[in-house]
């Protein structure tokens, strides 16, 4: 274990665990009509980790969804679940991108992560995403650059690529980095621009980071896996959103176009990939069918499948420790990544 974990100070501590608590409240208060349908939602989970996936299900907007705000603000309460501290952050404005660097005491300049959070395409922020991203820096014992790219509809496809490829010729022509010390990650939608962002640099022959790494990633924007509709009852998506931000991020263009959904893409020459995904979240589909593929095309891919955990479990790392040992995991993956690519550089150079 890393030294210098960030946590929260007295104050920001006793939020969270108030903000626990009131969400464990309102699950227990609607525990006896929610065993009626089913009990429990899924085997093995704990009290508290229904009560939060219950939560996310009630804040997840369904049904006729108007406008993207109806998606935002959901995820921009996660924010007041868990404030970090002990991490430092430092705002980047430029032409033609936005991000922040996030450090904690165990990061190093050897490594780094450019981090491209998750929102459906349509909402996130590196601020949203701040819980997930200092655990990961500490982890992987890394600097991190979270990129605070532009959202659709107002930015549809390929607005969202531009900026990542953008973000990432930064790093390694002014920021000093060599793709070597570069693992690219990202969750959910994130998880899906990782993979186009990294397709477009072998199609441009730019060379390529240590690797890749998607959480829950979501990868097929035509939305044709089967878990779609198997594990609607235990996930806290629905079709409602995913097909609204399917739509709003598209916006004309072909959902199964390669850097939409890369599922459909030639995956080739790609870098080593890690792939977290939950048995009992919707999206499952797309990162099987997805590591079947890579590793057909000869691509060096690891795929765990996390036992009952739904998407994007890694938020819940303060309460359950599947995501704890799934944020130390890619952590892991992205040491060894770095140091295996940077040997080879110094063997060829």
């Amino acid at each position: 274990m890393a030294p210098g974990l960030p946590l929260t100070n007295l104050t920001q501590r006793t939020r969270t665990y108030w903000e626990i608590n009131r969400i464990l409240m309102r699950g227990g208060l609607r525990a006896v009509a929610h065993r009626v349908r089913r009990s429990p939602r899924a085997p093995g989970w704990s009290l508290a980790y229904e009560s939060i996936v219950e939560m996310m299900t009630l804040g997840t907007p369904g049904g006729s969804i108007q406008s993207a705000d109806e998606i935002r603000r959901p995820l921009d309460r996660l924010t007041h679940v868990m404030r970090p501290f002990g991490v430092k952050r430092t705002p980047v404005n430029r032409t033609p991108f936005r991000g922040e660097w996030v450090a904690t005491r165990a990061s190093t300049d050897e490594r780094l992560i450019l981090y491209l959070h998750g929102g459906g395409y349509v909402s996130g922020s590196p601020r949203t995403h701040l819980a997930v991203t200092t655990r990961l820096a500490h982890e992987a014992r890394a600097r991190l650059f979270a990129l605070d790219y532009r959202l659709a509809p107002e930015h549809p496809f390929p607005a969202q690529i531009e900026d990542a490829w953008a973000a990432y010729w930064w790093l390694i022509t002014e920021q000093g980095y060599s793709p070597a010390q570069i693992v690219v990650a990202g969750d959910s939608a994130g998880g899906g621009l990782t993979m186009a962002l990294l397709l477009a640099l072998r199609d441009a022959h730019v060379p390529l980071p240590a690797g890749g790494v998607g959480l829950s990633p979501w990868l097929d924007l035509a939305l044709s896996g089967e878990t779609l509709r198997t594990n609607a009852p235990t996930d806290f998506l629905n079709l409602d959103v995913l097909r609204t931000a399917a739509r709003m991020y598209c916006d004309g263009y072909d959902p199964r176009h390669p850097l939409i959904s890369p599922l459909y893409a030639d995956l080739s020459g790609l870098p080593p990939l890690l792939i977290q995904v939950g048995s009992a979240e919707m999206l499952l589909d797309d990162s099987r069918r997805f590591a079947e593929r890579a590793c057909a095309a000869g691509v060096d891919v690891r795929l765990e499948i996390w036992e009952n955990m739904v998407h994007v479990w890694h938020f819940t790392w303060l309460i359950e420790p599947q995501a704890r040992q799934a944020l130390r995991q890619v952590g892991r993956f992205v040491r060894e990544r770095v140091a295996a690519a940077r040997q080879a550089h110094a063997l060829v150079h």
